[in-house]
């Protein structure tokens, strides 16, 4: 059975252009639901619309990478190639589908090959995978890669924990693999951990967080994606970092992973759109986690992003029933619940 009925709810509740039904609910259930849908662009009543947002988002989808990593419990390829397609199906114009790493250090993903092998690729999306190296540039390539993504961090201490080196000696191994890329004419995408504190080193400089940037930027990442790895950021957090960010890189290259930990990240995400960003890494089902804090939450839920985006009039090209029944699948197989708060509430209507 499908979990939602998204369409029905989406009538009722708060998209534009359609009656407010508030039959059988309180005064006060039906007063809440009245002031949201006020809030929403064309519906009726008075509003303030928010000023400077993009008007459209590219999600850039992580589960089957970084939402299943870290699972105790071997993924089969089948669940993972499956959980892909349906994402493609839903629209997701971007979706990391592994992680060519040593299988001695990630498990999870020692299956890379037969996943890339065996998904059904769209034309108008892409399937970028992880790569910590040169030799992994290499394994991704020959197993069909057409993108691949480069991951440091602006801690010291996270690059030393997470992938064993300095974090000048990382961006030195990336070095590599951006050359080569180039020679491939393979596009390279930049992450940067921990760029809202670390769990070893605590608060990390917003200008640290530039200069890392600043430094897979120029050695040819078309697109910086910044990572709040702990999920400890605020907003004014966020503000403060992507102010001393975008005087290194453009806007339009860099793109926001949140984690949820402290419930903050659709807040983050808001401040970034805000300041021009149009790019948002998030994970379906909320899937992920992060192994560095305690009850973390993991990524925040492709559900929720594409919820909000869509309430503020703002295209995606995502098919959020579809996307559901995805975060219902894969939830099913890993047997959890679903961290989204939107896929959670449709399914109690």
């Amino acid at each position: 059975m499908r979990c939602g009925r998204w369409e029905e709810f989406a009538r009722r509740a708060v998209y534009p252009c359609w009656a407010l039904q508030t039959r059988g609910l309180s005064a006060a259930a039906a007063a809440a639901a009245a002031a949201a849908a006020a809030t929403v662009p064309g519906a009726s009543g008075v509003s303030t619309p928010l000023k400077r947002l993009p008007a459209r988002v590219k999600i850039v989808e992580v589960g089957p990478r970084d939402g299943l990593q870290n699972e105790k419990t071997l993924v089969p390829a089948e669940v993972k190639i499956q959980l892909i397609d349906m994402l493609s199906e839903a629209g997701l114009p971007v979706i990391e589908a592994t992680s060519f790493v040593s299988p001695k250090w990630v498990p999870q993903m020692a299956d890379q090959v037969e996943v890339m092998r065996g998904i059904r690729r769209r034309p108008d999306a892409s399937y970028p995978v992880l790569t910590p190296n040169l030799q992994g540039f290499q394994a991704a390539v020959r197993a069909g890669a057409r993108e691949v993504a480069i991951f440091g961090a602006a801690s010291e201490l996270f690059s030393k924990k997470n992938i064993n080196c300095s974090v000048e000696e990382s961006l030195q191994r990336f070095e590599e693999v951006t050359r080569a890329a180039k020679e491939q004419s393979v596009p390279v995408r930049g992450y940067v951990s921990c760029v809202l504190g670390c769990p070893y080193e605590g608060k990390v400089s917003p200008e640290k967080v530039a200069q890392v940037a600043k430094r897979l930027y120029s050695m040819g990442c078309y697109e910086i994606s910044l990572g709040d790895t702990i999920g400890v950021g605020t907003p004014g957090g966020m503000q403060e970092m992507l102010t001393a960010v975008s005087r290194e890189v453009p806007i339009s290259a860099i793109a926001v992973h949140c984690h949820d930990t402290y419930g903050q990240a659709l807040a983050n995400i808001l401040v970034a759109l805000q300041m021009g960003v149009s790019v948002v890494d998030s994970s379906v089902a909320g899937l992920g986690g992060c192994p560095y804090a305690q009850g973390a939450s993991g990524n925040v839920a492709t559900e929720d992003v594409v919820y909000m985006l869509h309430g503020l009039g703002i295209h995606t090209g995502v098919d959020l029933q579809k996307l559901m029944d995805a975060g219902v699948f894969i939830c099913r197989a890993l047997n959890r619940k679903t961290s989204s708060k939107v896929a959670q509430a449709s399914c109690k209507l």
